[in-house]
């Protein structure tokens, strides 16, 4: 049986929040802004994610990273929900975690806040229409090397001032 009381709320909120995103471990759920809610509905205690995007292959780790960490800390009813609407943004990521991203020598999207998006999300092939600032020295002076790096969010990207390659998070 959930408890309904708010103690278990505020509970699988921290939890919720604490868990590592398996692509980008520096990043907690929290601070890549794929939690989307904790509470209660339909009287069951409720976690909602939202995935960067539908196809993202890291949500089954996450749902399952998160049902371990909420059971062994008592709360194994909790259900966990995928909500697509309104569709993640990288616009979403903490200035927290942009700061983390770039610690670890990920160049973080730009942009920042959490516009409220109510339709289809624009796909663009071409090549981002910002610089993208090398993370280790600062440079704007960079080229992108590959489309797709590690993940599919990611592209690759070499900076021309400290001849360091990186990885940079893809404007969604």
């Amino acid at each position: 049986m959930v408890t309904r009381a708010p103690a278990a709320t505020d509970l699988a909120r921290r939890i919720a929040e604490s868990v590592p995103d398996p692509e980008l471990p520096m990043l907690t759920l929290a601070d890549l802004g794929i939690l989307r809610d904790v509470g209660v509905v339909d009287g069951r205690l409720t976690v909602t994610l939202t995935p960067t995007y539908s196809g993202c292959p890291a949500l089954a780790q996450i749902r399952r990273d998160l049902a371990a960490r909420l059971a062994a800390a008592g709360l194994p009813d909790a259900r966990l929900r995928t909500a697509l609407s309104p569709p993640w943004s990288s616009d979403w990521i903490t200035a927290a975690g942009r700061r983390k991203l770039a610690g670890a020598g990920i160049a973080p999207p730009a942009g920042s806040g959490a516009p409220a998006r109510t339709g289809p999300v624009p796909v663009t092939l071409g090549l981002p229409p910002v610089a993208v600032n090398c993370p280790r020295c600062g440079s704007a002076s960079t080229e992108r090397t590959a489309a797709f790096g590690g993940t599919a969010c990611k592209d690759l990207y070499r900076c021309l001032a400290c001849a360091e390659p990186f990885e940079h998070v893809k404007e969604i």
